[in-house]
């Protein structure tokens, strides 16, 4: 069908193209053609690939015989080296004798003797629970999580700061301020904050986070797990969904850590420290009738009727 248009003169790949044909599929198709005519016989079986060549080389030029290799091979396996999988082996193959010899041939042979390691089992991973809408109509309902940066110029240095905000009361139940934030510190930080406002016999919270590694990592999901707790995590790219902890570390950053520089990490955190000190005590919040996080939590305990500052999330 496009032999006609291309043979008047018009672009091949412009008529291709409107024809929703490849270029490589026509071309293919032409030489099919061209074959025919000629009365060769058109090929019944697609290439099997590169044939094996059955030896290697050393960097020396020398030829050595899969077979010459595939001893190596098991020699390494009678030793120290059993502990390794193709990938070493090879390596080791390297490093002794010099051999120019990659992984892939190296998982051939050793497929071919039958000593490829098992695959290790994978760790049950927790599967991600996708947040629901919820009305929080009390505190230590709805905990919200996530990890932000700050800087010490002085020492050139980074360090991270984990806050956990309940989204009734706006307090920050837990922080963590360090060089390090592995899921062990999370884990940690979120187990005094259960400690320090959670009573006996008293249901849990329902914690939320975005999909960093410490968040789904085999510890935490472990202790929420243990402690029959639901952690939900937001989809990527999606802030909104953790809006409250994301607004607290947005004036973090506007009412401290834009406005000081640090010279050392202890100076950034004795800065933190006082500022979360006047944030849970002392600050006004317009959405908490102009009371802090600690005197809202109080008060609104004592009220009978609470809908007012019920939040949907």
């Amino acid at each position: 069908m496009a032999d006609p248009f291309i043979k008047r003169g018009e672009p091949a790949a412009v008529v291709l193209r409107i024809l929703g044909l490849s270029e490589s599929t026509y071309y293919r198709k032409k030489r099919l053609a061209q074959s025919a005519e000629k009365g060769e016989e058109r090929p019944t079986e697609s290439r099997a690939g590169r044939p094996v060549p059955g030896y290697s080389y050393t960097t020396t030029g020398e030829k050595v015989s899969d077979a010459q290799i595939k001893e190596w091979l098991l020699e390494l396996l009678e030793g120290e080296e059993f502990v390794y999988g193709y990938k070493f082996l090879a390596q080791s193959l390297r490093d002794k004798y010099d051999l120019i010899f990659n992984k892939k041939k190296s998982y051939r042979l050793c497929q071919e003797l039958d000593i490829l390691q098992k695959p290790r089992k994978r760790l049950r991973s927790h599967p991600r629970r996708l947040p629901r809408n919820r009305v929080i109509t009390g505190s230590n309902q709805l905990w919200q999580m996530d990890i932000k940066y700050g800087y010490a110029i002085g020492q050139n240095r980074f360090f991270f700061i984990l806050s956990i905000i309940d989204v009734f009361d706006r307090m920050v139940v837990g922080q963590y301020r360090g060089p390090v934030c592995e899921a062990k510190q999370v884990v940690q930080t979120f187990w005094y904050a259960l400690q320090d406002r959670i009573e006996p016999g008293e249901p849990m919270p329902v914690v939320r986070t975005d999909n960093g590694p410490q968040f789904v990592s085999k510890l935490f999901g472990d202790t929420c797990e243990s402690l029959d707790l639901i952690h939900e995590r937001i989809p990527p790219r999606s802030p909104n969904m953790n809006a409250y902890i994301e607004s607290f570390h947005s004036v973090l950053e506007r009412h401290l850590f834009s406005r000081r520089d640090f010279m050392t990490l202890d100076e950034a955190y004795e800065a933190l420290d006082q500022y979360m000190d006047f944030y849970n005590n002392r600050k006004i919040h317009g959405n908490l009738r102009k009371m802090s996080p600690a005197k809202f939590s109080i008060w609104v305990r004592t009220l009978k009727d609470t809908s007012a500052f019920h939040r949907a999330v």
